[in-house]
């Protein structure tokens, strides 16, 4: 043990700087025996640091490596399992328990106290030792009989050291001076004590020859004694004269202290009294503006703005701890707080003042805006309340209850003053929509007569009576027999001229414009008068206005505290729907009276709407103006919406004359003139899509009815009714060129054409009877497989047949009843559509056809037999040509 023990300092823990102290060889209990080596080590090196080291044998070869080391620090208990009976095992309880299995109990042993001497000396008993000898322990505890040994030991312990190479080098010299030192260890033991018991004598010999030295030096020792203690004698003097100046120094270096201790509090004091007065002191002009400024003139109004804003700084200002104690700055403060609650009363009243004051000046400025369709200009009144803008920030920052209470004064004054001006507003409109009794005398029957306007003022001009309904006359025009058909609550769309419908749309479009100004520039004012952000943008729009009816804005739980930028957006929607909460009613008002005039009003209503709707969207989509004209425009799409469905309900209810050619349908006229009307309205417009989707059910309901009039249709042919309307229909879609359309156009044409060519043959029919019949039967033998040629020698289809069927159609007769057919056709067909010739130049094309058919059939199947018909093809021309231009 002890060679391996010697191995492993050299190698392992010299190189290191360890010292190796103990060492035992254990193997992991329970597990195949693998022996390693657990060694307790200090550092050569302060501070020293006590490890416990595990070192295993290299599988590799012969030598010793390091495997892992723990600080005894970590070490919490030492388990030896026994205390009593030999037990070779124990445990080492690191950050976890590691069980060890040592190669004998004395190494064990040996090991653990070595461990609990280790602890003794640089752990202080930190380590807890479960199951260990008590005799183990105690051998290990110094006491006073075998202090000095055990203590001996420990310091050989720590004093042990490695040989050098020049000791290990004189060792092996002298052990080669001596060979035998190995094989007779007593000899060599012998002979070194010899030779040490020589050198004690020769060291005894030299102390003694240097006897005399030592006396001399001994004797120079004494007088530098001597020399000390005269001068110990000098210096104790020195120190008692310096003794008087030591404490004098000391007490002006105390005065000193005190002074300089007196100067530092007296500066510190200056700077906290100038901090005071310099921050806390309001001057006297400040005070008189606040307490007696005039809040009337802009000098007055900007000295109280200068003085308000001095004294919110003097009561922001960031006092130092210990301030607050102070009897002057609490007072200063509750004097600040005195002058504040004072002047915030006084701007309050005046400011609740020049609302009032407002509300009677604007009211006498409203009779001369009665009769133009104007709104009232509150651009003076904004102007000269801006100049308190200021005021109303610092109100809002220092006293919120009465600014929350200036803010609700606001809105209940100034929206009974629009609400006053915009009732007005909208009577105005009205009348101008319906017109003045001149007007109706003017247009006679064919205007519409209303009174009973939705409003306060429901007179009109004149000798108008109240009247709570719309009555419709007929204008007589060509379509008078559909006016029946129309809702008896609204106007048919034929009975109002452009002019009527521009009318209504150019007074429609400057109430828009006399609203969104006055709207924006109210919004402006709130935000900036009342210091409210607006402009910051919102993750979502309002749809529906904000309930309002108690009066009270939402508040903050801390009225100090500021609003977030989206309270204060919130505050001004909702601030805009109380003042402006007459707008929208009124609004809904106006259109279900141009509805009512003329249905198709909506057209120009949803075209406005949108353009101003999408233009307040641009500047500000969450807006009072952007919510309201959003609202009203649903209100349009669904009028809008209605009146294509009642068009296409009335197109359903459609009753044509039993005794009268149909010709072309009121619907259909009737669309002709709403997509005409459409067209001019949504030229450009941002809503197009709504159009299409109208277009689209319209174009649709047209085409069903019309086969359904057509199908009904006793007087008039079905092929005539589907012709002329479908003809029109086309007509109408290739003029106005509606992209939308384009297939319902080429449907249209299609089923023009398909019934003009079945109206062609029906009323053709067979205009040569029995010379028809003959070639029918000429036809069928050759489908029997009879060949052309040999036809004619059939009896019944012989060329005798052929010249008897042929003259009993001569020119004269063909004249007959082409004339005839003329006059059929033309009873047919209806005037307006002017298909006559269309109609008869494709009755003599058909003519022609089957001429040339019965000729050819002649030609193959009678050849060379010289029969002809009576009449040619130019003959035919000149028949229909004839007939045409006598009529």
């Amino acid at each position: 043990m002890t060679a391996i023990k010697h191995a492993l300092q050299r190698d392992i823990f010299t190189p290191n700087d360890e010292r190796l102290l103990s060492i035992v060889n254990v193997c992991k209990a329970g597990k195949k025996k693998k022996n390693c080596f657990l060694c307790a080590t200090v550092t050569t090196e302060r501070p020293v640091q006590v490890k416990v080291v595990k070192v295993k044998k290299s599988d590799k070869g012969d030598f010793y490596k390091r495997q892992i080391a723990w600080a005894l620090r970590d070490l919490a208990v030492v388990d030896a399992k026994d205390a009593i009976k030999e037990n070779p095992e124990f445990d080492l309880h690191f950050e976890k328990i590691y069980k060890w299995v040592a190669s004998s109990t004395a190494e064990k042993n040996a090991f653990i106290s070595c461990i609990w001497k280790l602890n003794q000396r640089y752990l202080r008993k930190k380590i807890d030792f479960v199951n260990v000898s008590s005799q183990l322990l105690e051998e290990s505890v110094p006491s006073g009989e075998n202090q000095s040994v055990t203590g001996g030991d420990e310091e050989a312990v720590d004093e042990y050291q490695e040989l050098n190479a020049r000791e290990e080098q004189d060792i092996e010299i002298m052990m080669e001076g001596c060979e035998y030192a190995i094989s007779n260890a007593e000899a060599f033991a012998e002979r070194l004590s010899r030779e040490l018991q020589v050198l004690d004598g020769a060291n005894i010999q030299s102390i003694m020859a240097s006897e005399k030295q030592v006396n001399i030096l001994m004797k120079l020792l004494d007088e530098a004694l001597k020399e000390v203690d005269q001068i110990e004698l000098k210096l104790s003097s020195y120190e008692e004269m310096l003794q008087s100046v030591k404490e004098q120094m000391d007490q002006i270096s105390e005065s000193n202290h005190l002074i300089h201790l007196s100067n530092t509090n007296n500066v510190k004091l200056l700077s906290e009294i100038e901090f005071l007065v310099n921050h806390m002191d309001l001057a006297k002009g400040h005070i008189k503006a606040l307490q007696e400024g005039d809040l009337a003139s802009s000098r007055g109004i900007e000295a109280c703005t200068n003085a308000a804003d001095a004294l919110l700084q003097c009561m922001n200002v960031a006092l130092r701890p210990g301030h607050d104690m102070l009897l002057a700055v609490i007072q200063q403060k509750q004097r600040f707080s005195d002058l504040r609650e004072h002047f915030a009363r006084r701007l309050a009243s005046h400011l609740n003042n020049v609302f009032v004051q407002q509300g009677h000046d604007q009211s006498s400025t409203l009779a001369q805006h009665s009769v133009e369709l104007t709104l009232p200009n509150h651009h003076p009144f904004h102007r000269d309340l801006l100049r308190y803008a200021k005021l109303m920030e610092w109100l809002k920052n220092t006293d919120y209850g009465k600014y929350e209470g200036l803010t609700k004064n606001y809105m209940d004054y100034l929206s009974r003053l629009y609400e006053r001006e915009i009732k007005d507003f909208f009577e105005v409109a009205k009348i101008k929509m319906t017109g003045t009794t001149k007007e109706s005398k003017k247009f006679g029957q064919r205007r519409l007569s209303l009174v009973g306007l939705h409003g306060s003022s429901g007179k009109l001009t004149g000798s108008t009576s109240s009247l709570n309904k719309l009555s419709v006359q007929s204008s007589g025009n060509r379509r008078s027999q559909s006016s029946s058909l129309l809702d008896m609550g609204n106007m048919s769309a034929s009975d109002l001229d452009v002019a009527d419908r521009t009318k209504f749309d150019k007074i429609f479009e400057q109430v828009l414009s006399e609203l969104e100004p006055l709207c924006l520039a109210e919004q402006d004012f709130i935000s900036k008068f009342f210091k409210l952000q607006q402009h910051q943008s919102m993750p979502g729009t309002m749809t529906e206005a904000d309930d309002l009816d108690g009066g009270t804005l939402s508040r903050p739980h801390n009225s100090g505290t500021p609003l977030p930028v989206s309270s204060e957006k919130d505050m001004i929607r909702q601030m805009m729907t109380k003042i402006f909460r007459c707008i929208e009613p009124e609004l809904n008002n106006l259109i279900a009276l141009g509805d009512k005039i003329d249905s198709f009003n909506s057209l120009y209503m949803l075209v406005k709407m949108s353009h101003h709707v999408w233009t307040a969207q641009n500047v500000d989509p969450a807006s009072f103006l952007s919510t309201t004209l959003g609202n009203v425009l649903v209100t349009i799409k669904r009028n809008f919406d209605k009146c294509i469905s009642n068009q296409i309900r009335q197109m359903e209810e459609v009753k044509i004359s039993k005794k009268s050619k149909v010709g072309i349908l009121p619907f259909v006229a009737e669309f002709e003139e709403f997509a005409g009307l459409a067209e001019s309205i949504f030229k450009n417009a941002e809503r197009r899509g709504d159009l299409d989707k109208a277009y689209t059910k319209l174009i649709r309901g047209v085409f069903v009815n019309v086969e359904k009039v057509a199908n009904e249709s006793q007087k008039t042919p079905r092929d005539v009714v589907m012709m002329e309307n479908f003809h029109h229909i086309f007509a109408t879609l290739s003029r106005l060129k509606i992209s939308c359309l384009e297939a319902e156009k080429k449907e249209a044409k299609q089923k023009y054409t398909d019934h003009l060519q079945s109206y062609v043959i029906y009323s053709l029919g067979q205009p040569l009877e029995k010379l028809n019949h003959f070639f029918e039967g000429v036809e069928a033998r050759v489908a029997q497989g009879i060949r052309e040629e040999e036809v004619s020698y059939q009896l019944a289809f012989n060329k005798q047949e052929l010249r008897k069927v042929i003259k009993e159609y001569p020119g004269k007769e063909v004249k007959k009843g082409l004339d005839n057919l003329y006059k059929k056709v033309d009873k047919h067909l209806c005037e307006e559509e002017n298909l006559l010739q269309v109609v008869w130049h494709s009755m003599q094309d058909e003519f022609i056809r089957q001429y040339k058919h019965f000729e050819g059939l002649i030609a193959r199947c009678y050849p060379g037999s010289g029969v002809t018909m009576e009449f040619t093809i130019q003959d035919i021309l000149d028949y229909c040509s004839s007939i045409a231009q006598s009529h």
